[in-house]
């Protein structure tokens, strides 16, 4: 499997489309930022890996999650059931519920692939989100919230910086620690 390009123009992001997304600004694009580490057999062998970024209802596909493309594109690749994969999104706002069973869906369908989402954001426009969150971490999906650190990360990996060093903004710890304990009653309450 190759290095999958991003679906923009550009194999990396701009700053300001970073900075817009991933702080605490509210912007209703979902971004999302990809890994995906290939492992051979039993083995912790790493053998490959491919990363790039993808946004909801972007040119390449019109009217379509973040999610759901990222699973469209791993898809179109043929996953090796010779192969372990660990796929890591970095992502603005966590999965809406559609997309959430979408993707209990392709981990039950692959069970040679782990996913960790690690979110900026807790996407809770609608009253199921809870349920979809529940139902990825009951899937083996990990979801964590981003940290400076991860967030650092990405604007290495992902960014067009310019040489410019990552800048945590403001109450970025605080924030942290906020929705991360937000998260953490989700995934231990029982839904209805």
């Amino acid at each position: 499997m190759e290095a999958g390009p991003a679906s923009e123009d550009s194999s990396l992001m701009d700053r300001d489309t970073f900075t817009d997304n991933f702080s605490e600004n509210m912007k209703n694009k979902t971004y999302l930022c990809y890994e995906v580490k290939v492992f051979e057999g039993d083995t912790q062998t790493q053998v490959g890996v491919f990363n790039g970024y993808l946004k909801n209802e972007s040119i390449t596909w019109p009217g379509c999650h973040a999610e759901v493309c990222f699973l469209d594109q791993i898809s179109s690749l043929g996953l090796d059931k010779e192969k372990r994969y660990t796929v890591i999104f970095y992502i603005s706002w966590s999965p809406c519920y559609k997309c959430a069973k979408k993707l209990v869906e392709f981990l039950g369908k692959n069970q040679n692939v782990t996913l960790h989402i690690i979110t900026v954001r807790i996407y809770d426009i609608y009253e199921t989100y809870e349920e979809g969150l529940r139902d990825l971490d009951r899937a083996g999906a990990q979801i964590s919230i981003m940290t400076s650190k991860e967030l650092e990360h990405c604007w290495e990996t992902f960014v067009d910086h310019q040489g410019q060093p990552f800048q945590p903004w403001f109450n970025i710890d605080q924030n942290y620690q906020r929705l991360t304990q937000r998260l953490e009653n989700i995934l231990n309450t029982q839904g209805n």
